[in-house]
């Protein structure tokens, strides 16, 4: 009953509100990248989502597309600038996900989304983490975000499987928001990047 219909209003409701509420931000953060970036403002990304189906989340560019000579992608440490950064940062990258959940791809809280190459590196258990909607904040986020390792992500994941509820996702989005304005685990020793999960780690 809470996942299949209150959950969605919630996801409806406060994803409608917080895009106007922000629409300041959203706009002027799309001018600055189309300036420093140039076009396309947002990308698409291929990610899995309930029961392993692909979705299309959206982000804010924060890198740019400069290449070797052999015409490859440099690194993503080299590419991203220094607004890319800072959006990172402050999670306004992020933003443009609220796109995501008006169109019902993702929920505000659930299991991050990841790479759709880590289905094959999942444990059984592990797997279990899409058996609900992902979400742009969860558990995870709130206890630790990238400074805690993938095992201690995914338990996070498994408990909000097991345990989600109306009162839990509004803490979890009350916290979210605390984290976000305190900057608080952005990154693993100030770096704009997460190690890969290799399936051991």
């Amino acid at each position: 009953m809470y996942r299949k219909i209150v959950k969605r209003m919630l996801d409806i409701t406060i994803s409608f509100i917080s895009i106007f509420a922000i629409s300041p931000v959203l706009i002027v953060s799309a001018i600055i990248i189309k300036k420093e970036l140039g076009s396309p403002v947002l990308f698409r990304q291929k990610r899995p989502g309930y029961l392993e189906n692909p979705i299309y989340i959206m982000k804010f560019r924060t890198m740019t597309n400069e290449t070797d000579e052999n015409g490859d992608l440099l690194p993503n440490e080299e590419r991203i600038t220094k607004l890319g950064s800072m959006m990172r940062k402050l999670s306004i990258d992020e933003l443009p996900q609220l796109f995501n959940v008006l169109k019902g791809d993702i929920s505000l809280v659930g299991p991050r989304p990841l790479l759709m190459d880590y289905l094959e590196l999942y444990s059984s258990r592990q797997a279990k983490r899409h058996n609900v909607k992902p979400g742009i904040t969860g558990l995870a986020q709130v206890n630790g975000r990238n400074g805690i390792s993938w095992e201690e992500k995914f338990e996070y994941d498994l408990k909000y499987v097991q345990n989600q509820s109306f009162i839990l996702d509004i803490k979890i989005l009350i916290k979210t928001f605390v984290k976000v304005f305190k900057s608080e685990n952005v990154s693993p020793e100030d770096r704009a990047f997460v190690e890969r999960f290799d399936g051991n780690n």
